[in-house]
């Protein structure tokens, strides 16, 4: 998996991903203590809303931002949208109000929604084999693992010595950091041959996606995935330090267990690829997701906690690991960025209702009533999975030519 790395442009984009990442996750970490600080044991709805609205940013204006970027050069584009993101966050460290930290969340992810989806589509032209690939993808899973190990960690270190807004200011350099490499490698140029507007070019993407059974069993099972991880995301901190009356220290080693999991699985994924259908593999990850939840208000103690965020976790990488090959396979190189925004963007719309109902439901109603909810809605997404996506397209995906749509 690691050869991949021998690439140097690869290599360049993936170190300022993985920094960029860890910082971007020091900043959820603080994000989730301040909002603690600001609202107590109604944290979990402000995070909730918080982590809605960033993905209904994005689900809004990912297609369109992409379409629009398509223009201009990538490298250029990416580090532009780095450095935005890097200036956005030095406003955190002020914020005193709840409409303040909302107001921020939507600036923020105004730039991801472009620069994400760009920087995945880039990499199947840095990496056109698709063995390398899918290690490339295995290798971009476990950065976002990583990340959700890491931060954690890394967020406990830094706040023995600085105060809650210092993770912020981590995060800012973070951000920068990344630019600086992302500035150093040689990222190919798009092919962008369309003579469609940018509505048009952002239409197309989605039109392509939802056309495809593969693809909409992707977004199903994504929608399975994001249940599980709202409900580790906004509820973890009322989950150990309301109903556990635990310390915030380990609040944050349950979400690194999270991550845990997940890396675990991403680690496993290649050689699963190499003797079992993509299929298959995610739809047990679904199996991991509806179980962790189904059986989630039988959580009493820490140590139970801990082995459902492990379960969940692992259950989340199967499902989200190989969708961008899925997506790559699917699209031909002069659709690929619109296609991928696609993604970014419908899959986005899952975590929306997710993060929503985790966490007005979270306040409203309980823990336990909750996890029923998400589970509920995981198993609808399962079920429509195995409806859209029948096994005999398991293996046959639908093809889609560069310029005329279907192939």
């Amino acid at each position: 998996m690691l050869s991949v790395l021998a690439n140097p442009t690869f290599r360049a984009v993936y170190l300022a991903q993985v920094i960029s990442l860890i910082g971007a996750g020091v900043a959820t970490v603080a994000l989730g203590l301040m909002a603690y600080e600001i609202a107590g044991a109604g944290a979990g709805a402000v995070l909730g809303i918080a982590l809605a609205l960033k993905t209904l940013t994005t689900v809004g204006l990912s297609s369109f931002i992409t379409a629009a970027l398509e223009r201009f050069p990538r490298g250029r584009v990416l580090i532009g949208l780095e450095l935005t993101r890097a200036s956005v966050m030095l406003a955190f460290p002020f914020v005193t109000e709840i409409w303040q930290i909302y107001l921020l969340i939507v600036l923020l992810h105004s730039a991801s929604a472009g620069l994400i989806p760009s920087l995945r589509a880039a990499i199947p032209d840095i990496l056109p084999n698709e063995r390398d690939y899918t290690r490339a993808l295995a290798l971009t899973q476990l950065s976002y693992d990583m990340e959700t190990v890491a931060s954690p960690l890394i967020a406990l270190l830094l706040l023995s010595l600085v105060p809650i807004n210092g993770l912020f200011i981590a995060t800012l350099g973070g951000f920068i950091a990344s630019a600086a490499l992302l500035a150093s490698a040689s990222i190919p140029t798009q092919r962008f041959a369309s003579q469609l507007g940018i509505g048009a070019r952002a239409a197309r993407g989605i039109r392509l996606y939802v056309r495809t059974p593969m693809l909409k069993g992707l977004l199903a099972l994504t929608f399975s995935a994001a249940c599980a991880s709202a409900m580790v995301l906004v509820n973890t901190v009322v989950l150990v330090q309301s109903d556990l009356a635990l310390e915030s220290q380990f609040a944050v080693l349950a979400l690194a267990v999270f991550g845990g999991g997940s890396m675990t699985a991403a680690v496993a994924i290649p050689a699963l690829l190499e003797r079992l259908p993509v299929r298959v593999i995610m739809f047990a990850g679904a199996c991991f997701c509806l179980g962790g939840l189904i059986a989630g208000p039988l959580v009493g103690s820490y140590a139970v906690l801990l082995v459902f965020w492990f379960g969940l976790g692992a259950g989340y990488s199967l499902i989200l690991t190989p969708a961008g090959r899925l997506v790559a396979r699917t699209a031909g190189k002069a659709d690929r960025p619109v296609l991928f925004a696609a993604q970014f963007s419908l899959t986005h719309a899952c975590w929306f209702v997710a993060y929503l109902t985790a966490g007005l439901s979270g306040a409203a109603t309980g823990m336990s009533t909750t996890f029923v909810m998400l589970a509920v809605m995981a198993t609808g997404g399962f079920l429509v999975a195995t409806r859209v996506w029948p096994a005999d397209r398991a293996t046959a995906p639908t093809a889609v030519n560069a310029d005329h749509g279907e192939a």
